[in-house]
């Protein structure tokens, strides 16, 4: 194994263990101690990627974001409808959610308000202007209704996808997400796209949803 592979995985070690405690005890609760007992490596090879703790949260706000864009360009690259890319692309979202520490500490990231030197990454806001965009092309290939508000739609599915995640943090598996993605999906057909075309979209949910 090569110098810079080891360094490779050594890093993205200590990424995965940060990801682990943002994700259990939020990041102001994780010490950089724990991160380096957590991820069994030394002082100086979490110094050696990392100067500060906050370094390491743009690092999992980073592997997260790059994750993600791959799923959707992979989403984007078979030729599927701009409705049927926004609701595949919620389902890869909570299916990262329910299987990756990484996914659900970015979350918890972007949603804490914590103060940093350098910002983190608007999560929140780029998704809002991502969904705004699919449903404006949506409504452009007829699936959306016309008279819908675009941005009052976008914010309702974000603010569901959020709020659905952190309240149910505390009492619910990561892995159920999906199914109140379902759920969320079912109510915004129903309100958003033309009942000649609800059909299509209901059964892509419910196949999604197994």
């Amino acid at each position: 194994m090569t110098r810079k592979l080891r360094a490779e995985q050594t890093r993205a070690t200590i990424v995965k263990a940060a990801a682990e405690l943002f994700d259990k005890h939020g990041y102001e609760s994780a010490s950089l101690r724990d991160i380096v007992t957590h991820a069994n490596v030394t002082k100086g090879a979490v110094y050696f990627h990392f100067a500060t703790k906050e370094d390491l949260a743009h690092a999992v706000m980073d592997t997260q974001h790059t994750s993600f864009s791959r799923s959707m360009a992979d989403i984007d690259r078979s030729g599927y409808s701009s409705l049927e890319i926004l609701i595949r692309a919620t389902f890869e979202m909570a299916r990262q959610m329910g299987r990756c520490s990484i996914a659900r500490a970015s979350l918890r990231l972007a949603m804490s308000g914590i103060s940093l030197n350098r910002p983190l990454h608007d999560a929140v806001g780029d998704w809002m202007k991502n969904v705004a965009g699919r449903l404006d092309d949506a409504m452009r290939e007829a699936d959306i209704d016309t008279e819908v508000e675009v941005e009052g739609a976008a914010r309702a599915l974000v603010y569901f996808l959020v709020g659905s995640r952190v309240a149910g943090s505390a009492s619910r598996p990561a892995h159920e997400m999906g199914r109140e993605v379902a759920e969320m999906w079912r109510f915004m057909i129903q309100a958003l796209v033309p009942e000649v075309r609800r059909r299509r979209y209901l059964d892509l949910v419910a196949g999604l949803e197994r």
